[in-house]
């Protein structure tokens, strides 16, 4: 494994046979929704350093199995669709400390109920997978179902 320095300062993480094809450009830091990507630009396109390494498809993805971009070792990298990278996406903020799992409240009577739902998203569509007593008892379904619904793409909770 070699490094390769970005503009600003920080590292890509290359394999070694890549890395005297990848380091004959200059590449720069670009903030994506969930972390940060190598990138160059190239007569006003963005070519991003782990879709060259990949070799990806146009209608295809890079997935980072560990959710660092700036990973780009090929035993962390695997060219899926959408769904499938998604699937592997971190957790999203606001919501229950698992992933798949949320809070809605509701008011009849002047009483108030929280309740704990657990959901998966599988080809743009939401699988409603229950009520449940408890968070982790949420968390547990929704890992079950990520994975039979992802298989290998599955990112599933810790569960203490």
């Amino acid at each position: 494994m070699k490094k390769i320095k970005l503009l600003r300062g920080k590292v890509v993480l290359v394999d070694d046979e890549n890395f005297d094809f990848i380091n004959q450009w200059q590449w720069y830091l670009m903030k994506g929704n969930h972390t940060n990507y190598a990138c160059r630009k190239e007569k006003k396109k963005t070519i991003l350093i782990h879709r060259v390494i990949m070799n990806t498809p146009d209608n295809m993805e890079v997935d980072h199995k560990d959710r660092n971009g700036l990973n780009c070792q090929k035993s962390n990298m695997r060219n899926c669709n959408h769904s499938q990278n998604n699937a592997n996406r971190g957790e999203r903020k606001g919501m229950s400390k698992y992933r798949g799992v949320y809070f809605m409240r509701q008011t009849y009577k002047n009483k108030e109920r929280t309740y704990i739902i657990a959901d998966i998203r599988v080809n743009n569509k939401t699988i409603h997978l229950g009520y449940f007593e408890t968070e982790k008892d949420a968390a547990i379904a929704y890992n079950k179902a990520a994975i039979n619904y992802h298989k290998d793409f599955a990112n599933i909770n810790i569960i203490n």
